[in-house]
């Protein structure tokens, strides 16, 4: 009896110094895609729909913050906070946070990746577009009075004491509760619960908008703000699609199970606004949208289709209760002022998404997800295979990690906080607030005569004098 040889390999898949036989091109291929189509969910996503969805005063900055967030937390990642996160070497005594290293060296990012057939500049490239979104959401909490300053300081602080800890505690290898067997399949808990903890904590710190922009703050361009969200939706399918680090049959699954759950999150906000309200919103169909794609996150790849649906029911329904109903009758809510509502939109859903998946995690879709069967076990299979302990003790891991991270963020996004005001103002002064980006910035978002032009003897663009003069002329020809 011969021995069978298998067929040798086509040219293009033969490895060479440029492609290592550890490493797979199509799964590489995917993960940058992917990474792409997530930080386009920032870089143009949520530039255009803050920008969008703001007073016209504030449109400028609004973007801005976004923009200068994407582009800090890359250079501090690769300085220092992708080591601290998932770094094989811990802090001696620390148990939930990596040592910062640098992550430019040649030698080490063309070296395979701690998890995934890619190297680790394709690693350190996917999980940087999550840390930089997750300080972007933040910004969201405080649109309309942060100073920029305050801001400038606030997202190296933030990326370094608290989101390194989080990510590194939850998905790193060595990190306690990756090891207890928590499910974070792609954020639920390390970028949204964590975003939406910490920028309602900022946004009590750093104090309310203007009592004018309170009471009124229309978007200036709707159409606008539907176009950031439209590349929020879509770019979700690399934020959950590239999670399980392969090109895999759940990574399929996730993305559809997004995308089932979102359509089905949208349609029942719209649905609890007809019936209240009587008018379809369109800022309502939004919010329902990013409620759906935060509830899933944690369970994209682990839950049945049908799963999916009921998890988009209640974060159409849930959050949208805590923000026209509980929002309205809490002192504490109302004076925290929350511009974006991502208490709601991120911490609320991220904590009830993390809460489901520990009811509908599938035991073989956690095993094609982790590779281990025993113990990941949802509560609702725990009941269905006579193993209710390990389903109870799925549920239970879960609610700790959103203790976790709640608690972490309430304290450390304070303390820095704290800290940050002993150096510059948190909040702009109310003469600024009153005049917004110019004030910020020096510039507008749109010209609403000429092309834009700016006359020079003012900064607020117009010239200050002449103004005058116009307005007297108009005066004296009126009483004529």
């Amino acid at each position: 009896m011969s021995n069978s040889t298998y067929p040798p390999l086509p040219i293009n898949l033969l490895p060479d110094p440029a492609s290592p036989d550890w490493m797979n091109k199509g799964d590489n291929a995917w993960q940058l895609t992917a990474a792409t189509l997530v930080g386009l969910q920032s870089v143009p996503g949520l530039i255009i729909l803050y920008g969008g969805a703001v007073k016209k005063k504030w449109a400028v900055n609004s973007a801005f913050m976004a923009l200068y967030a994407f582009a800090c937390v890359l250079v501090c990642w690769v300085g220092w906070g992708y080591h601290m996160s998932f770094g094989d070497t811990l802090i001696k005594g620390v148990p939930f946070w990596g040592r910062a290293d640098v992550a430019l060296n040649q030698n080490y990012l063309l070296k395979q990746a701690f998890s995934g057939k890619f190297p680790n500049a394709t690693m350190v490239y996917f999980q940087f577009v999550f840390a930089a979104i997750t300080l972007i959401l933040i910004a969201g909490a405080l649109l309309g009075r942060m100073n920029f300053y305050a801001w400038m300081l606030f997202v190296p602080l933030w990326l370094t004491f608290s989101y390194t800890i989080g990510a590194f505690s939850i998905w790193s290898p060595n990190g306690f509760l990756f090891k207890k067997g928590l499910i974070d399949y792609s954020g639920g808990f390390v970028i949204h619960l964590s975003s939406g903890v910490a920028g309602f904590t900022a946004a009590y710190w750093v104090g309310p908008r203007s009592n004018k922009d309170r009471e009124r703050f229309p978007p200036n361009n709707i159409l606008l703000m539907l176009t950031g969200a439209g590349l929020l939706w879509m770019g979700w399918t690399g934020f959950n699609g590239g999670d399980p680090y392969v090109v895999s049959v759940d990574a399929s699954l996730a993305v559809l199970n997004t995308h089932v759950c979102t359509a089905t999150s949208l349609l029942t906000w719209l649905l609890l606004d007809l019936i209240f309200f009587r008018k379809p919103s369109v800022i309502g169909a939004v919010q329902g949208m990013i409620t759906g794609l935060v509830c899933i996150t944690p369970a994209a790849g682990v839950v049945q289709g049908w799963a999916a649906i009921l998890m988009g029911l209640c974060s159409g329904s849930i959050p949208w209760f805590t923000m026209m109903v509980v929002h309205k009758k809490s002192l504490l809510l109302q004076k925290v002022d929350d511009t974006m509502a991502v208490l709601h939109t991120h911490a609320i859903a991220g904590a009830l998404g993390g809460i489901l998946t520990g009811l509908f995690a599938h035991p073989r879709l956690c095993f094609l997800f982790t590779t281990s069967y025993a113990q990941y076990v949802g509560l609702f299979y725990g009941f269905q295979m006579g193993v209710v302990h390990t389903g109870f003790r799925q549920l239970g891991i879960q609610l700790l990690g959103i203790f976790y991270i709640v608690i972490l963020n309430v304290v450390v996004t304070s303390l820095l906080c704290l800290l940050i005001q002993f150096i510059v103002p948190l909040r702009m002064s109310d003469e600024d607030m009153e005049i917004g980006d110019e004030a910020a910035h020096g510039e507008e978002a749109y010209a609403i005569w000429g092309q834009g032009e700016k006359l020079e003897n003012s900064r607020y663009g117009y010239d200050i004098e002449s103004s005058a003069k116009s307005r007297h002329a108009a005066g004296q020809i009126e009483m004529a």
